[in-house]
């Protein structure tokens, strides 16, 4: 018994890993741009998305040296971005849950708030592979 209900709980957890979205590179671009990310720095920004996350809404990554943990597309931190308690909170007033969400447009909503306030520089994804670096093409989206 105790089998079959390791075996179900990790088909389960396989089954919701199969249902997250990953974007393709146009497919990322027209959902930016409908979610109003500005044109001249699309690039940009399917530059970071593309470092962070390859394309992959329900991304989460490994602990980071001071213990936080980043989610999502756009890799939210939830030291200062995002609450990982059921109640939104922090900065951007969501939960850690939300930001591995296919409709991205509580993502969409901190990600610009966090560029506002640090630019790309909040990105070591962007700092580390797109900084003065050739950006992706995207002139086929």
């Amino acid at each position: 018994m105790q089998k079959l209900t390791v075996f179900v709980l990790a088909l389960a957890a396989f089954c919701l890993h199969c249902e997250a979205k990953q974007f393709t590179r146009c497919g990322l671009v027209q959902e930016l741009r409908r979610q109003g990310f500005p044109e001249d720095k699309m690039r940009d920004w399917v530059c970071l998305v593309e470092n962070e996350s390859g394309r992959k809404t329900d991304k989460t990554g490994t602990v980071n040296k001071n213990g936080s943990r980043d989610y999502g597309l756009f890799q939210i931190n939830d030291k200062y971005w995002c609450s990982n308690t059921s109640t939104p909170g922090k900065d951007c007033n969501v939960t850690c849950a939300q930001m591995l969400l296919d409709d991205i447009t509580l993502a969409s909503q901190c990600a610009k708030k966090i560029y506002k306030r640090h630019k790309f520089e909040a990105w070591y994804g962007w700092k580390n592979h797109c900084k003065g670096k050739s950006l992706p093409d995207i002139s086929n989206c």
